[in-house]
């Protein structure tokens, strides 16, 4: 009697499995990490960018949007709690899918694998401005919290500088790339999306959403550059004349 010929074990893949194979161990961290990918981080993206369209406005008027978001309740604790700790944990997540992740060319569309790069891509340039960005408006140079009033002067002389206008472009236009396929992705993986028809609609909604915020970043950045002389004053002057430095040192123009 004939007997059939065993079939050979699939070989062993190493790598990140997809989040809808809901097996292994990376299946949880990687829910976590599509979840904050969403919320808080595009939250606060959504809200920095709405905010920082208030610098087309004026020096005077974005001051007043910088010192109002200083003066919320237990700023700082949210500022740890839902901005810094959940974007380290995504970035640092997602570096390491970047890394040990790997293309399907057998199991996905060829567009789905160009997709998957740019994503691992735009994350990664994300991440290194992110880092540059906070350390140089929030820890270095004047302390805008406690001297809103220079918040303009302060953006505004970096962007003064011609590389550092590219970087802000470039970067404005990788994190609102990333964000918006993000979208896409979170709602495909956890069951809001199902079917083809309903993931294509919903696209071209995340690419409406995507490049509303990407227009608004870049003429924020464009605005605060050439919209008006550099003018290093605090446009909210303290009660006294030596609470506040009269220009941030740091990003004095050399003569």
């Amino acid at each position: 009697m004939a007997t059939t010929a065993p079939q050979p074990a699939s070989p062993t893949l190493k790598g990140v499995q997809p989040l809808r194979a809901g097996e292994g161990n990376s299946f949880v961290w990687r829910r976590l990490h599509s979840l904050t990918g969403i919320i808080p981080i595009g939250a606060f993206l959504v809200e920095h960018i709405v905010s920082n369209f208030e610098i087309v406005n004026g020096p005077v008027a974005y001051a007043k949007q910088v010192l109002f978001l200083n003066s919320l309740p237990l700023v700082r604790v949210l500022e740890w709690g839902f901005i810094f700790i959940p974007l380290l944990f995504h970035a640092l997540y997602g570096v390491f899918i970047a890394v040990r992740g790997r293309t399907n060319v057998n199991v996905y569309p060829w567009a789905g694998n160009w997709m998957y790069l740019s994503q691992r891509v735009t994350g990664l340039i994300a991440f290194a401005y992110i880092v540059q960005h906070v350390l140089r408006q929030r820890f270095m140079g004047v302390s805008l919290p406690e001297h809103p009033g220079l918040a303009y002067a302060k953006v505004q002389y970096e962007l003064m500088n011609p590389w550092m206008f590219a970087i802000y472009c470039i970067a404005m236009i990788a994190t609102c790339w990333h964000f918006a396929y993000g979208i896409w992705l979170f709602a495909a993986k956890w069951g809001i999306t199902p079917g083809e028809v309903a993931r294509k609609r919903f696209g071209w909604v995340c690419t409406v959403v995507g490049a509303a915020l990407c227009i608004m970043g870049l003429v924020s950045i464009y605005a605060v550059t050439y919209s008006r002389p550099y003018s290093p004053v605090d446009v909210l002057p303290q009660q006294t004349e030596d609470s506040a430095p009269a220009v941030p040192p740091a990003y004095a123009p050399q003569q």
